[in-house]
């Protein structure tokens, strides 16, 4: 077991968090069985968000609405708002602590927001953030960002706890800055989307690299029971960085350099009803992943959507890491229809 303090909040956590997105897609029994094979193995911060459906309520159903076995003070709850303002974040909150089945929420973030919030700036969003705390309903205060300069903002204001940015092996110096930045400014740091959405091949190696620093907790998104049992055992070995599980980095690293799609969805919906999060990320499957599954009537149908992209514009502006969309897309594209017609992509 290996603990960390969560930066300036003093929470002391495993530091291996349980990301709540993906038990969205599992029943409340799968999620269940799974939330309490984590508990019972030590790990005790769930990060969820009013903007994953019904999971804050899944995890209320999991903990069984906190009781002697699963007693409310030992599970930190982390949840975000999507509001900019009073309104909104006053409704959120009403709706996160129902659902939730608590009086009150550890760590509270302002998720992934168009800016950076701050005391009287007139939007009313951080007030109605510090006017919780004041009451004792939020704990602690964090904010969450797929974009580097609001996170280097957020940290620099003094006015969050927390941040939460994407942070994995295949990430770049600009995102070590954010780490160390956040390390010295005491701000703890959450990692999102460690296995880079879901490109890394070594989940052992993923573990491992975040694991070599001393002040970044991973929120591991967990679905199957058999995706726990593999942080888990990390968790009983604790394993450490290798020469084997560094030749792994490197050789992932020479083959993702560059621009790439992350999956995380903020440029949807497309006005012509393109899956970009599916469909800018087609050739990373097809070279990294057995090609069959991505080959089906379904996808086929995804794909061909491409050909109606009209270059609007609407999905660059949203893309928090400003990639060229309709080109990744005409990229992706080529090289699906060379797969199809039997030609190979792999260099």
């Amino acid at each position: 077991m290996a603990q960390i303090t969560l930066g300036k909040t003093g929470l002391k956590i495993e530091k291996n968090g349980f990301g709540a997105l993906p038990i969205q897609r599992d029943s409340f029994d799968e999620t269940k069985e799974i939330v309490q094979k984590a508990y019972a193995n030590g790990i005790n911060f769930y990060d969820t968000a009013r903007a994953y459906t019904d999971s804050e309520e899944k995890l209320n159903y999991a903990f069984e609405g906190f009781n002697e076995k699963y007693p409310r003070e030992s599970i930190i709850i982390a949840t975000k708002t999507q509001g900019e303002n009073r309104k909104d974040i006053e409704k959120d909150i009403k709706v996160s602590l129902d659902k939730l089945g608590t009086d009150y929420i550890d760590l509270y973030q302002i998720h992934n927001p168009s800016f950076c919030p701050t005391e009287g700036d007139g939007s009313g969003a951080y007030d109605a953030l510090f006017d919780l705390y004041d009451e004792g309903i939020i704990r602690h205060i964090g904010f969450t960002s797929h974009k580097a300069e609001l996170a280097k903002e957020a940290i620099e204001s003094g006015l969050y706890e927390t941040i939460q940015f994407p942070f994995s092996y295949l990430t770049g110096p600009n995102e070590l800055s954010i780490v160390e930045m956040a390390r010295s400014n005491n701000v703890g740091f959450i990692a999102m989307k460690a296995m880079s959405g879901g490109l890394n091949r070594s989940s052992k190696a993923a573990y491992a690299y975040i694991h070599s620093f001393d002040n970044v907790v991973p929120i591991w998104g967990v679905q199957r029971m058999s995706e726990l049992d593999e942080f888990l055992s990390y968790m009983k070995e604790d394993v450490k960085l290798d020469k084997e599980l560094e030749e792994i980095i490197r050789q992932e690293r020479d083959e993702l350099q560059g621009d790439f799609c992350r999956g995380c969805a903020y440029c949807m919906p497309c006005p012509q009803d393109i899956q970009i999060f599916i469909c800018a990320r087609m050739s990373l499957w097809m070279r990294r992943f057995p090609t069959e599954p991505n080959l089906d009537e379904a996808t086929q149908e995804k794909m061909k959507q491409i050909e109606e992209c009209t270059e609007c514009g609407q999905c660059i502006s949203k893309c928090p890491y400003e990639l060229n969309i309709p080109e990744l897309l005409k990229k992706n594209y080529e090289d699906y229809q060379k797969v199809l017609s039997g030609e190979t992509i792999i260099e």
